[in-house]
């Protein structure tokens, strides 16, 4: 067994991938059906020909650039794990700053919603970090709020998410049309140029869906919908968290300002990079302009 995923190991070295014995590992476990500890103490075990096959598979789609997530099928985030589809991007470390500063950010009680919600991780992670915080997810793409509804039943908190298919906004009733007002609104858009796509890792541009990637010719075009709308569903004084690319943060925080918002400030992630653009709301002023 010992010597299988070392073998598989060596190849994806020789190929260049950076971290070619943990996914080796990983794979390996995943086709063996066993966890890193009984993988180390098994060493010495046949592996059935079967098993074998199918970690042979795992591998080569791993050389095709698929992900190790991918190819599991889960990724963690904030802790906990998350199932994938076609249809979400995977969650990515980068964004649990996103979730440090909602949980922060969110009042006693508080109302949240996430747009675009892929695996729903961001609003999953937040709900299992505030027993006292209701939340609605929205996707446009239905596959991914299933696989939100599944996420949010394996970690307990799907009674306290709605899911909303739509585009933005588009999927939920206007405060003056009998829907609700949230105390923050959080996402995490598609924030990449049209013509920058081609150019990224194969295991990006050929596996996470465009619609999730794509912000248009200059990678704001969400932005612009986000600070143009949010105000007409935010509670007084509410606020807006949004993750951006490293160089959007002048341009994204413009963007808010334009649409009235104050105290606008770009947070950094870990590694100095901007990362979460976060915006409020005047106490007391909404926006009512509809869609």
């Amino acid at each position: 067994m010992g010597a299988l995923w070392r073998g598989w190991r060596d190849v994806l070295t020789r190929l260049g991938f950076e971290t070619a014995a943990l996914d080796a590992k990983l794979l390996a476990g995943h086709a063996l059906g066993l966890d890193a500890l009984a993988l180390a103490t098994r060493e010495n075990d046949p592996v059935a020909p079967e098993a074998a096959a199918l970690l042979a598979d795992f591998i080569q789609r791993r050389m095709g650039g698929e992900s190790v997530a991918r190819i599991i099928g889960k990724k963690e985030f904030y802790g906990l794990p998350f199932q994938l589809g076609p249809a979400t991007l995977e969650p990515r470390p980068d964004t649990e700053l996103l979730v440090d500063l909602a949980i922060a950010a969110l009042p006693a009680g508080g109302r949240l919603l996430d747009l675009g919600t892929g695996t729903g991780c961001i609003p999953i992670a937040i709900l299992a970090n505030r027993p006292d915080a209701r939340a609605v997810a929205t996707d446009l793409n239905p596959e991914a709020l299933s696989i939100a509804r599944l996420n949010a039943e394996r970690h307990g908190v799907l009674w306290r998410l709605d899911l909303a298919q739509g585009d933005w906004f588009g999927a939920l009733a206007a405060p003056g049309q009998g829907g609700a007002r949230f105390d923050l609104i959080v996402s995490n858009p598609p924030y990449i140029s049209s013509a920058v796509i081609e150019t990224l890792a194969p295991e990006v541009k050929q596996f996470d869906p465009r619609l999730a990637l794509d912000g248009g010719p200059d990678g704001l075009a969400p932005y612009r919908i986000i600070a143009a709308e949010s105000g007409q569903f935010l509670a007084p004084g509410g606020q807006v968290l949004v993750e951006i690319g490293y160089d959007q943060g002048a341009a994204v925080a413009g963007l808010f300002a334009a649409a009235g918002f104050v105290d606008i400030a770009v947070h950094k992630d870990l590694n100095g990079l901007e990362r979460v653009i976060c915006a409020h709301q005047i106490e007391g002023q909404n926006d009512v302009r509809s869609r």
